[in-house]
């Protein structure tokens, strides 16, 4: 999977490598920029994604890690995790998840995409 989602080597020191490390994950890269470019009407427009960190767990299990922002709160719905998670998880699909680390409350939510099977209301 190394080959698959790209690494940053250079890893900045920061409080949520301590609360990933307390709960068995290890660090593996740093920040990561997805460059991104859509095309309206011949208009060229560019954005990107951030990944703060990747981490793994276990042999071939790679998550990347999302902090949490007090000026962007992750809505904890199913609509607020598809908005803000999906593009992450569509990009890398072979990655295990996202870890959302919330820094002030020292908590580590594991997050994986799954697929309705049409039953749920």
């Amino acid at each position: 999977m190394k080959d698959q989602i790209p690494f940053n080597k250079v890893i900045i020191p920061h409080p949520s490598i301590d609360i990933l490390e307390d709960e068995g994950y290890e660090v593996v890269g740093g920040k990561l920029k997805i460059p991104l470019s859509f095309n309206v009407n011949g208009a060229q427009m560019y954005s990107r994604l951030f990944i703060d960190y990747v981490a793994t767990k276990e042999e071939g299990s790679i998550y990347l890690v999302i902090l949490s922002r007090p000026r962007k709160p992750l809505d904890f719905t199913g609509s607020g995790l598809r908005d803000t998670l999906l593009p992450y998880l569509l990009i890398y699909p072979e990655c295990s998840g996202v870890l959302y680390v919330n820094v002030a409350a020292g908590s580590i939510q594991v997050i994986r995409l799954g697929r309705d099977d049409g039953e749920s209301n």
